[in-house]
């Protein structure tokens, strides 16, 4: 006996058959490709903003960051991947203090400690959204039944 095993319908198997669902249990094919570019363009662009980081720290001239993909896929990301959404959230809410450090200058073209580290944790915490970001991609959605009891009981659904 031939079992179709797609992995776009759910399947139950029991002692006695397998039934087969038509509506899949996950993301659709066309919601997972919107998420995978969102991520990609995010994490691209982060990595460009670290870049950027990366040449004050050799030459001490400012940059502006770029933030035009997390406002283009911010929503995909939020509705697919929520915990990874508020860390880059909060991330990218922060970009215009790491942007006012960056062009602080005291004596002597010098850059205050303050205004360093300030710099420095926008940097670890772009490297750990990316991080949560790629992690997040490739994790398996949490069962229907822990999302349907999540949703039930107002808990978050963690994968």
């Amino acid at each position: 006996m031939a079992l179709d095993l797609s992995i776009h319908t759910t399947h139950t198997v029991d002692a006695f058959s397998v039934y087969t669902y038509a509506v899949a249990v996950g993301r659709s094919p066309e919601a997972k490709a919107a998420l995978d570019r969102a991520v990609a363009a995010v994490d691209r662009e982060l990595a460009a903003d670290l870049e950027l980081t990366s040449m004050f720290d050799q030459t001490k001239q400012a940059f502006v960051l770029e933030n035009g993909q997390w406002h283009m896929h911010g929503a995909t990301i939020a509705r697919e991947l929520p915990e990874a959404h508020a860390f880059a959230a909060d991330l990218y809410a922060r970009m215009p203090e790491a942007e006012s450090a960056m062009e602080r200058r005291g004596p002597a073209n010098s850059l205050k400690d303050e205004d360093r580290e300030i710099v420095e944790r926008w940097e670890g915490d772009a490297r750990e959204a990316q991080r949560r970001l790629r992690a997040d991609l490739v994790r398996p959605e949490p069962s229907l039944l822990r999302r349907f009891l999540a949703r039930l009981l107002g808990w978050s659904a963690p994968s």
